[in-house]
């Protein structure tokens, strides 16, 4: 990593403060409506970012070898999305903590990837940071993730990204949001969780 960069427990916790501000100025609106360019609704990209946030810490915590944990946390289905957004605050907290609690040794199962803290922290702020552009798309909000938390995310789980384009701009290219100069969008993609 190169001087500054964020990781590990404090890339977590930017992503969930940057993520958070970004999708409190939305609070107020039609969360029924497509996420971006995803096919979930805003309301159920903000379900799957809390499930897939406490699922990051409970595959650390658990280290399984071959399968996801067994343990599945949503927000209430009831509550308004102001309220769900303090349950993003404690998922993401969750994450934040066991990452910093976990010794650099533990590596633990992704689909993606064996990985370990670090990997599992990456995969958290690109998890926070690609839905908070998906939601803040279609809120008109006009947000792109900061630099940052990008560059150590692409450094970390895209080792073959493009170089010469702002970390945002390549981290979107990367999860196939977007396109780059003399990059179409992409179609298909997934990071590399492994140690390396």
């Amino acid at each position: 990593m190169t001087a500054g960069t964020l990781h590990g427990e404090e890339l977590v916790r930017a992503a969930v403060e940057e993520s958070l501000a970004a999708l409190e100025k939305g609070a107020g609106q039609d969360w029924s409506r497509p996420a971006g360019g995803l096919e979930w609704t805003c309301r159920q990209t903000l379900d799957h970012l809390a499930l897939g946030i406490v699922g990051y810490a409970g595959l650390l915590i658990a280290r399984p070898t071959d399968r996801y944990i067994t343990l599945f946390a949503s927000l209430d289905a009831q509550a308004p999305v102001a309220a769900c957004l303090e349950g993003l605050r404690i998922a993401g907290t969750l994450l934040a903590s066991t990452v910093r609690d976990t010794g650099p040794e533990v590596r633990a199962w992704h689909p993606w990837g064996h990985s370990d803290a670090q990997g599992f922290a990456a995969m958290g702020a690109v998890e926070l940071t690609m839905h908070t552009y998906d939601i803040t798309r279609t809120m008109g909000t006009g947000w792109t993730p900061p630099d940052g938390i990008a560059a150590a995310a692409v450094e970390r789980l895209f080792p073959d990204a493009p170089t010469g384009n702002a970390p945002s701009d390549t981290l979107l290219w990367c999860t196939g949001r977007a396109a780059l100069p003399g990059l179409p969008r992409r179609q298909e993609w997934q990071w590399d969780g492994t140690v390396r």
